[in-house]
């Protein structure tokens, strides 16, 4: 499930575009169709929370997996590994080498794809919260992550914590796994926590997002062997690994119109993991 460490591995397996020229722009969006990106250079490629930006030109192409997105690389010309139906972007950039083939990467099933003006970058990522997986995120982010959950303190914490307008990288595995190392339901309001509840929360999802980031498979549990790396995701009705109680599953959160749906800041109901023995609500 692509989350902020996702994106990020993603962004650092795309750095070898940096520096060279677009010779191809095939963007299969009806909105943004018309661009046309060719001789242009990239700048940069950077991830924020789940958000991949490519800086090419003067321009901004801005894309979100959700749940299905892939990104793949090829030689230009050879036969892509999935249907071409599902491509939304095709970049195709100069070789490596004098007389080498160009490289093609190619998004297929993203969730968005959104071209701009490299000068709007600050607007268009302003509903967004610091990331959480920024370098600097401890001291200059998380203050403002704990004010603006504060904001809300009827609200969940697990929805606190998933809403990108709040901290941006954290997604339904990390805020699973995060509240049952807690030891509190996702559902346990952000005011029964106080801040120093929140400040905990946040620090900790820092810390293991962080030990994760690079590595292929996340683990929650310190087994890295295949199906043990987590304690409830996707675990309903098995053995909690702490006491033994099955593992429940429900859902959590709302439907409202605001916030701005390409930046997935909607409070969406989606499912929750929780041991109903080791968390508890007040």
């Amino acid at each position: 499930m692509p989350e902020g460490d996702s994106v990020l591995q993603l962004s650092n397996r795309l750095q070898w575009m940096t520096g060279r020229t677009v010779t191809k722009t095939d963007i299969r969006v009806p909105q943004f169709s018309t661009v046309n990106l060719d001789g242009q250079r990239v700048q940069r490629i950077w991830p924020y929370g789940k958000h991949l930006f490519m800086h090419i030109g003067e321009t901004i192409v801005h894309t979100h997996l959700k749940m299905e997105g892939v990104w793949a690389i090829h030689k230009a010309g050879t036969r892509w590994r999935k249907p071409g139906y599902t491509a939304r972007i095709v970049l195709r950039f100069s070789p490596q080498y004098e007389g080498g083939a160009d490289i093609e990467i190619v998004g297929h099933e993203l969730g968005f794809v959104r071209v701009f003006p490299a000068g709007e970058y600050s607007t268009v990522i302003r509903e967004l919260g610091p990331d959480i997986l920024d370098p600097d995120w401890l001291e200059d982010g998380l203050a403002e992550c704990v004010e603006r959950i504060m904001a809300r303190p009827d609200r969940a914490l697990g929805a606190a914590l998933l809403d990108q307008s709040n901290v941006a990288g954290i997604g339904n595995e990390y805020r699973a796994e995060i509240m049952f190392l807690l030891g509190w339901h996702p559902a346990i309001p952000v005011a029964a926590v106080g801040r120093g509840g929140v400040q905990r929360a946040l620090e900790l999802s820092r810390r293991v997002m962080w030990e994760n980031r690079l590595e292929p498979v996340r683990i929650f549990t310190g087994d890295k062997r295949p199906g043990q790396g987590t304690y409830v995701f996707g675990r309903a009705n098995k053995a909690c690994r702490r006491c033994g109680q099955p593992i429940a599953k429900g859902s959590l959160g709302g439907r409202f119109a605001g916030g701005d749906a390409h930046l997935d800041t909607n409070e969406l109901e989606r499912i929750i993991w929780w041991c109903p023995q080791c968390q508890q609500l007040p």
